[in-house]
């Protein structure tokens, strides 16, 4: 927080929703008390006249958000794809934060690809298309390279977008740490490191290096996946606020008609965001994190087609162990052991009950199996969720937000494709998989391979280590007693003598 324009900006939040129209639409969604929305009302009425007038020709709950700025923008873009939760009316009106954003001039575009590559925009495309699609970071536009003319898609950053995020973001911190002050039960959950991650992977969208890099990443760990793609990078052609790919044909997975029109079985489309998802999170522990409906699209020749790494997830090989067991537990019905992986990790404290907490989520997993997608309140399941966390003492996991959020996401896509999907139903096979792969036996041996050849690389250096260790020990006051004692140099040095047999034996194996 860096002044009271935070607190100005939040009374403007709140008259921005009032203003709009916008306040009593998301109350409903969220289905909140009848005390909350008293509160709501009071606070926001009188200052109703403070609040953005938006763009009237857009429904109101867009309107508002557009109005408030970029980081608004993207909290309404991952509700666009939870119809369950906030129904399908606001739903459909958030979609068009996706892409269908007002653009900035296209002038403006070509003044900053050119202050920024350094070379004229006619020397560089012999076509350069007005804005064909424009979200709350960014706008792309179509153009064709004067040298091979090949066609590409060039990612333009809004200009001043740094400073508008900045902005929002210094307003989140405000309202984080009140809530924390008038709600401590919410401490838990650590709202304020929760912004804070928010910010880190924000600034992290703001340099398109960073993108550029993470699709060249992700373009080389998914090459062998069947019916996905990712578009290839144009290295000389992107740099902090500009990004150049290979243009992609292909129909937006939120276009449900013309997906239908074109002959796309949207229930093979719906399974294979899920199983893919699963898949780069699990195997490779680097996956995509923005996976709503404007950054997917279906290729001709039926290929899932990804879009957009600003935001990708990176989790390390214990968390994804973890976070399989949870799944496969969840897919068995065998809380007990749902239970005893949570404790095991840390996310529960040590000193509550485990059987109680399998129990609870006993309650959670059940009424789920043997139900379509249409049967299940995603917003009650949820609710009862943070109910049962809350019982339990967890914390919110920072390094686990972007898997969750994107888990919903994807969830969301899937269920807009075909709406009776049944997630544990596709899961299953891939975390199976996975489980099979990385947790037993074979993992065991292959960790300890591992932890050996890490000691290999420190093998010239024992001698000297055993040495230092000696000296030191040699070196030190006598104890006050003649009596067995711990010999620290005597250990490691045997120890260092049993390592390096032990490379020699898996050396010869």
């Amino acid at each position: 927080m860096k002044g009271p324009h935070n607190i100005w900006r939040l009374v403007r939040t709140g008259a921005t929703l009032e203003r709009t129209g916008a306040m009593k639409i998301v109350l409903d969604a969220f289905r909140a008390p009848r005390s909350l929305r008293i509160v709501a009302r009071i606070l926001g009425w009188p200052f109703k006249w403070l609040g953005y007038r938006g763009d009237p020709s857009l429904p109101p709950a867009t309107r508002a958000l557009t109005a408030l700025g970029p980081a608004y923008i993207k909290f309404g873009q991952v509700l666009s794809t939870r119809p369950d939760v906030v129904g399908d009316e606001l739903a459909m009106q958030l979609r068009v934060l996706q892409d269908k954003l007002p653009p900035f001039p296209t002038e403006k575009a070509k003044a900053m690809i050119e202050a920024e590559l350094e070379v004229p925009v006619d020397r560089l495309f012999s076509e350069f298309s007005e804005p064909v699609a424009a979200a709350s970071i960014a706008q792309v536009h179509k153009a064709r390279l004067a040298s091979d003319g090949k066609l590409v898609a060039v990612k333009v950053l809004r200009p001043k977008i740094e400073k508008a995020f900045r902005k929002d973001v210094d307003a989140f911190y405000l309202a984080a740490r009140m809530i924390e002050i008038l709600a401590p039960a919410t401490r838990r959950l650590r709202p304020t490191d929760v912004i804070a991650h928010f910010e880190g992977v924000v600034m992290g969208e703001l340099d398109l290096r960073l993108e550029t890099s993470a699709a060249a990443e992700f373009a080389a760990l998914t090459a062998r996946d069947d019916g996905f793609s990712v578009p290839q990078v144009e290295w000389f052609l992107c740099s902090r606020r500009v990004m150049t790919l290979d243009w992609v044909e292909g129909i937006a997975l939120g276009e449900v008609a013309e997906i239908d029109a074109a002959g796309h079985d949207r229930a093979v489309l719906g399974e294979r965001v899920l199983t893919l998802f699963l898949r780069h999170a699990l195997r490779d522990g680097y996956f995509h994190a923005d996976m709503h409906q404007g950054n997917l699209k279906v290729a001709p020749n039926g290929d899932i087609v990804a879009l957009d790494f600003g935001i990708m997830g990176r989790i390390d090989e214990y968390t994804r162990r973890v976070y399989a067991e949870i799944l496969f537990g969840f897919i068995r019905k065998d809380y007990r052991r749902v239970a005893e992986v949570h404790f095991e990790a840390g996310y529960v404290p040590a000193d509550r009950d485990i059987d109680e907490f399998a129990r609870a989520l006993r309650s959670v997993g059940e009424p789920i199996f043997g139900m379509d997608a249409t049967r299940i309140s995603m917003g009650r399941l949820l609710n009862y969720l943070f109910e049962v966390t809350e019982r339990f003492g967890m914390e919110t996991r920072t390094e686990l937000i972007l898997l969750q959020r994107t888990m919903v996401v994807v969830e969301g896509v899937a269920r807009t494709l075909n709406p009776h999907i049944n997630i544990w139903k596709v899961a299953h096979p891939i975390v199976e998989e996975y489980i099979r792969e990385n947790v037993g036996p074979r993992a065991f041996l292959r960790d300890m391979a591992r932890t050996v050849r890490v000691l290999a690389r420190f093998g010239p250096k024992l001698p000297e280590l055993t040495e230092a260790l000696l000296v030191r020990q040699n070196m030190a006051p006598p104890p006050p007693e003649p009596a067995a004692r711990w010999r620290p140099a005597a250990y490691m040095a045997a120890g260092a003598g049993l390592a390096l047999v032990a490379i020699g034996l898996i050396g010869r194996l």
